[in-house]
């Protein structure tokens, strides 16, 4: 009988290995047909077995089944319910029971601590102590700690900490860790510090622990001392100092410490390998990240489903989408987190349909998306402009639950500011339990991005009041709205404030900005004057920017510095030779203007074609300049033709300014007649409802004649018109723009 036992238990133990509920119901039936009477042994390991691979209803049939239930067939079961979480069930079993000692009670507290029930756990744990303090031992005390540090309870953990040492624990290893890692995670390193000091014996999980808990608080010379004056050290050790470096911004430490590892002769596992592949990506050291891929391949774990991950997400912060591709689709094994990787990464690098595409694929494959998915795709809706995708997103949100995290609030708030729906954005933002920096900063850059400076300003002030700390994104947005409403001495204070009042570096982000603000303004000198005493030089943005202001203000002298600074960084940029020949063209200097359209064929300059996108019935129909390609051209045409009388009789006179050849007027207005927006517009009006807005996109600046006849076509149409173009959102009604004519 006792071969036959240990033959069975064999057997059972392989089935929860290859997680085979199927054989392990077979080996089951087969106990049944050929021992008469199964020992209570064989009945507690078929338990067991059931339990391990999660058929909870089995496990329990069986044991009810039993005949004469020991001792420890009670703690089975009831280690079953714990370890599941179903505690109603777990706590019917304990009261059942009809003698208790040391497992019974660990089963009982770890079921509510693993489970968050903080007050049933405590109960638990004072109810042993009253039933006798011999059942106590350091698996009780370790539970609580854990608990204590889960949920931040430092009373609860000094507590606990104070009964280690009545009891005698004080010098157990196995409790010293837990209660270091308690100690660190609670913020309280010098107290953790003083336990391991007082430990009269420290292992290497004890060192481990204590390395860890210096790198999650920022010491990571006093952990770099600990790690290196071990006396041994595992692979353990290397990976935590490793992890806690790049969790630290010390990628490149933690990419020679690898290899440092390697030539110990340590065993890498998926943690070393998801941990340098971070450190990698983090740095976008595409080699070294093919390195590690390479002796991942050799080291048999590429089946990983954990560094199969990282391999995905370290491709997609090197840009090398095709590489990330091919990992992702040979992937037998996909998680959550793989599917995440693949969608973060399609949208970092500008291919959001297709990120929005993963997500649908990966709800066909039975994934469901957390949290951080879905603040992703929401992200890539954004980009997008797709209200329609992401509205249907935000339901998913509500109704999944997951809106109660801020990450996906806040995605939702970016992503109507972005889709030129600022209200709803406020009523998002409005709704929130809470709120953290980075929900004001999205709804402070949707109001500047629409324009709506008073509110971008209010909100702003309102956040300081708030005492929250605002970032460098939030004065992007703060000072771009100063620049759309030309509140100059505002936005130097704001600039000024960054460094002296919130101790925030500006970045070329911000000199840009400035430089936006003084030129918009007609501060052209000053800008000039700024530019001189930035510690950097400005970028292509910058310098088209200041060109951009000196072509509307007619400024020939500080256009051709900047058109020559810009032509100096990038001669192949096509926007100095476009924006100086604007201000050639405005004072008939054609000769000009033709050297310089020589000069952007010599260079191989070419300007990006205009073009503008409007969605309808979940198609894009793109449109370009004198665009024919539409089945529905007719149509737009005659509707363009019929506008354009409607408006010339209110007034409207085309404004051939930004025409930059040398030909008859009349030719210029012609030229004028049929940019993209315009076609765009003309196919709103024909196929979207009255009643709705009509959407349009443009991947440049709207010129000034389009910007004015737009204007007419809302107040003829009685339409709202919203166009977002490459800088800003405009809002026509009732023959006005929401930017108030200064974009």
């Amino acid at each position: 009988m006792s071969t036959s036992k240990n033959y069975y238990s064999s057997l059972l133990k392989f089935c929860c290995e290859d997680r085979s509920q199927i054989q392990a119901k077979r080996l089951h039936c087969h106990i049944i047909k050929n021992l008469r009477n199964p020992e209570p042994f064989l009945y507690n390991n078929l338990i067991n077995a059931y339990g391990k691979l999660g058929n909870i209803k089995y496990a329990r049939r069986l044991f009810e089944e039993m005949p004469l239930p020991n001792h420890f067939s009670w703690n089975t079961i009831l280690s079953v319910y714990s370890k599941y979480g179903h505690l109603s069930k777990m706590q019917e079993i304990f009261n059942r029971m009809p003698s208790r000692d040391g497992v019974t009670w660990n089963s009982l507290i770890s079921g509510y601590a693993c489970y968050g029930s903080v007050f049933d756990a405590l109960k638990a744990y004072n109810s042993m102590l009253r039933d006798g303090a011999v059942h106590l031992n350091r698996i009780t005390f370790s539970t609580m700690l854990v608990l204590a540090s889960s949920q931040g309870c430092i009373d609860l953990g000094r507590q606990i900490h104070g009964q280690i040492e009545k009891f005698g624990f004080g010098s157990y290893v196995f409790v010293g860790s837990p209660l270091v890692d308690m100690y660190a995670k609670t913020g309280l390193i010098y107290e953790a510090k003083q336990v391991f000091d007082g430990m009269p014996e420290r292992n290497v999980v004890m060192h481990n622990t204590m390395i860890t808990g210096l790198l999650r608080c920022g010491m990571v010379e006093d952990s770099k001392r600990l790690f290196h004056g071990m006396k041994e050290t595992d692979s353990i050790s290397w990976t935590t100092m490793i992890t806690g470096l790049v969790q630290n911004g010390m990628e490149r430490e933690a990419i020679d410490l690898f290899r440092q590892m390697k030539l110990e002769g340590l065993s890498l596992d998926q943690y070393t390998f998801g941990s340098v592949l971070t450190a990698c990506g983090g740095l976008t050291a595409l080699e070294e990240g093919k390195q590690v891929h390479a002796f991942i391949i050799r080291s048999d774990y590429m089946a990983n489903i954990f560094v199969g991950s990282a391999l995905v997400d370290m491709y997609c912060k090197c840009k090398i989408i095709q590489y990330a591709e091919a990992i992702f689709k040979k992937m037998t094994r996909k998680n959550v987190v793989t599917w995440t990787a693949m969608l973060v990464g399609y949208g970092q690098n500008g291919f959001s349909e297709e990120a929005v595409r993963i997500f649908v694929d990966m709800q066909r494959n039975g994934i469901e998306p957390d949290y951080f998915t879905l603040a992703s795709v929401i992200s890539s809706c954004a980009n997008l402009s797709s209200l329609e995708e992401g509205s249907q997103f935000h339901c998913r949100a509500i109704v999944s639950g997951l809106i109660s995290f801020v990450t996906v609030s806040n995605a939702l708030i970016t992503f109507y500011g972005k889709c030129g729906s600022p209200v709803d954005s406020r009523c998002l933002f409005n709704e929130m339990n809470f709120r953290d920096e980075v929900s004001w900063t999205a709804l402070v850059s949707g109001y500047a991005q629409f324009g709506k400076v008073n509110e971008t300003i209010a909100l702003f002030e309102e956040m300081l009041v708030h005492g929250l700390k605002p970032d460098a994104v939030t004065f992007i947005g703060v000072l771009s709205a100063c620049s759309r409403a030309g509140l100059v001495e505002r936005g130097q204070q704001y600039f000024e404030s960054m460094s002296k009042e919130h101790g925030i570096i500006p970045v070329l982000d911000h000199y840009t900005c400035m430089i936006d603000l003084f030129s918009r303004a007609g501060k052209l000198e000053a800008a000039r004057s700024f530019i001189s005493k930035m510690p950097f030089h400005p970028d292509a943005i910058g310098w088209s920017t200041l060109l951009s202001s000196c072509r509307l203000y007619g400024n020939l002298e500080i256009g051709k510095w900047a058109a020559q600074s810009l032509l100096e960084l990038e001669p192949q940029n096509p926007a100095g030779y476009i924006l100086l020949s604007s201000i050639y063209a405005a004072k008939g200097k054609w000769n000009d203007v033709a050297q310089l359209r020589k000069g952007m064929r010599e260079r191989g300059a070419r300007k990006e074609p205009g073009c503008s996108w409007i969605k309808y019935k979940n198609k894009i129909h793109i449109f370009s300049a004198d665009d024919c390609s539409s089945p529905f051209s007719d149509k737009i045409y005659a509707e363009l033709d019929k506008l354009n009388e409607k408006m010339i009789e209110e007034g409207y006179v085309p404004d051939a300014s930004s025409v930059l050849h040398d030909v008859e007027e009349s030719a210029k207005i012609q030229m004028l007649n049929y940019h993209s927006e315009k076609l765009a517009i003309a196919f709103g009006l024909i196929f979207i409802p009255r009643g709705l807005p009509i959407r349009i996109v443009k991947n440049l600046r709207v010129c000034g004649d389009c910007h004015n006849a737009t204007k007419y076509i809302s107040k003829i149409t009685q339409r709202e018109i919203l166009v977002r173009d490459s800088a800003r959102f405009h809002l026509f009604k009732d023959g006005t723009c929401s930017c108030g004519d200064f974009w």
